[in-house]
């Protein structure tokens, strides 16, 4: 099992399908990141999502089984961007990664606000499409620090498109 380092951290770019097929079924973790009820109220202004159980701290600890507020579903899996750019490798020099969708997502357990998560990727397939175009799927999770389940866990999908 790897884990990535901090944004900005020297793992090597991968150059072609061999590179991304010789790392099939190794894990990576970001770092670590805390929920707080800021970024899940200006995750709510943004979406339009003003739910009491996300933005009324309150009412969610009087009327919710959680305890508390939770952040949006959406917002964890959001998320998978930011934990992806800290630990997964580089991309080569003129090339781009497009995000392809997801291959079933699952919400497992609520995210407390004020809780750390962090993201799980798995590389489990990496296949050339056409030439300069490689698909990779990770299975991913963002995990709950302490929690006995993970948030979320998908499949999800990308193309490194090359020069």
């Amino acid at each position: 099992m790897l884990d990535g380092g901090s944004a900005g951290g020297s793992i090597a770019a991968m150059t072609n399908t061999q590179d991304y097929q010789s790392r099939i079924g190794e894990t990576r973790h970001s770092d670590w990141f805390t929920v707080d009820q800021a970024r899940v109220n200006g995750f709510a202004d943004i979406t339009l999502d003003h739910q009491f159980i996300h933005v009324d701290p309150e009412r969610a600890k009087a009327e919710t089984p959680f305890g508390g507020p939770i952040a949006h579903g959406f917002l964890t899996l959001s998320m998978l961007s930011h934990f992806a750019a800290q630990c997964m490798p580089a991309f080569p020099d003129k090339a781009i990664g497009i995000n392809y969708g997801f291959d079933k997502v699952r919400f497992l357990s609520p995210v407390p606000v004020g809780a750390r998560i962090r993201g799980k990727f798995t590389l489990a397939s990496a296949d050339q499409r056409k030439p300069g175009q490689i698909q990779l799927a990770h299975d991913v999770e963002v995990e709950i620090e302490n929690a006995p389940a993970p948030a979320l866990a998908a499949r999800w999908l990308s193309l490194v498109v090359t020069g």
